[in-house]
């Protein structure tokens, strides 16, 4: 994967009102210390979870994909101003792919959709939390030649 550069990666935040970024901000603080205080399996438990939640990329895909496609197999079998709707929603998918919006992303946003950077930080805090870092700095010294890096 290559690296995108920093506004790359902020480009939905950028986007989102400061009401959504607050909620969203505050959901991860307050999952973060919640799970930061139960036992070690509740946190396996909310880390694979997190792996698994979809991220605003995704659930926007999908979702323009699904009216796309319906506004294809309408137009094709019912009236062709349904082709409208794939033309509209294909555009909102380009203007997003350009910018980092369209007009969905606020209402995803309002609900809670975070972006994957954002589940990043929930993850790798509750990581940290369970001391998956803990050795790192024992496993690689810079100081002892032809160590090989860990991982």
């Amino acid at each position: 994967m290559i690296p995108q550069p920093h506004f790359e990666i902020d480009r939905v935040r950028r986007h989102t009102t400061p009401n959504s970024l607050r909620a969203i901000d505050e959901t991860t603080r307050d999952n973060i210390r919640h799970f930061g205080r139960q036992p070690r399996a509740v946190v396996d438990a909310r880390i694979s979870e997190l792996e698994r939640t979809w991220d605003i990329e995704r659930v926007l895909e999908t979702n323009a994909s699904l009216l796309a496609l319906t506004g294809a197999v309408l137009g094709v079998t019912t009236n062709k101003k349904w082709f409208w709707l794939t033309a509209g929603v294909l555009g909102f998918l380009t203007q997003h792919a350009l910018v980092g919006w369209c007009p969905p992303i606020p209402v995803f946003r309002r609900l809670g959709v975070r972006t994957q950077n954002e589940l990043d930080q929930e993850r790798y805090a509750l990581k940290a939390v369970r001391g998956d870092f803990a050795d790192v700095s024992r496993r690689l010294d810079p100081a002892q030649p032809g160590q090989s890096t860990p991982i």
